[in-house]
């Protein structure tokens, strides 16, 4: 008797990746504006899905958080790659590092959280760590070969840079404090500033 063909795991639905991006949104909206002790429940309404279409694509909290993190991480990634091709190379390292500026402050929110979501996840920091550090290498790269940013700063020194900027106390007004020192770093990190 002949065997059946392993039949080819099916693509997902539109509707079901349209549900899941729904999902990864309204978790965003939540959970930084509830910390914490956002619900589940909460994000499944924002979304306009129920609960039951919350946990078939995310069966535990933690697994949200984790989503959450990594869909920012990449669309982080991704804007490098575009900005490199959208504008010029220190607008497109300036730009960038404001979008990790709002990303940064999406996440404020849910700080407590992610860290006890992710930890002992060393693979999610290897990932993003690595993801990151390429879009910023890319950047500064760029920047570098056109002889316009310094050639003494490496993507490492960017990064920790970025995240000691986001990181100081919160107060009202903080996020266009922090952009207008992003706009005073990069000028900083042009050639002869240094």
């Amino acid at each position: 008797m002949a065997q059946k063909p392993a039949k080819a795991p099916r693509k997902p639905r539109a509707d079901s990746k349209r549900n899941r991006e729904l999902l990864l949104q309204a978790a965003r909206e939540v959970f930084s504006a509830g910390g914490p002790g956002a619900s589940l429940e909460g994000v499944a309404r924002k979304a306009g899905v129920g609960i039951g279409t919350l946990y078939r694509h995310f069966p535990t909290r933690d697994a949200l958080f984790e989503a959450v993190y990594r869909s920012d991480i990449d669309r982080l990634a991704d804007l490098a790659e575009q900005l490199s091709k959208e504008a010029g190379p220190v607008e497109a390292l300036r730009l960038w590092l404001r979008e990790g500026v709002e990303v940064v402050a999406t996440k404020k929110g849910m700080m407590a959280t992610l860290a006890l979501a992710t930890d002992g996840k060393q693979d999610l920091f290897a990932y993003s760590h690595q993801r990151l550090t390429a879009a910023t290498t890319a950047l500064l790269s760029r920047a570098v070969e056109a002889h316009e940013i310094r050639d003494d700063i490496t993507p490492e020194d960017l990064l920790r840079a970025l995240v000691g900027l986001c990181h100081a106390p919160d107060r009202p007004g903080w996020r266009p404090s922090v952009a207008r020192l992003v706009d005073v770093l990069v000028d900083g990190l042009r050639r002869g500033n240094g």
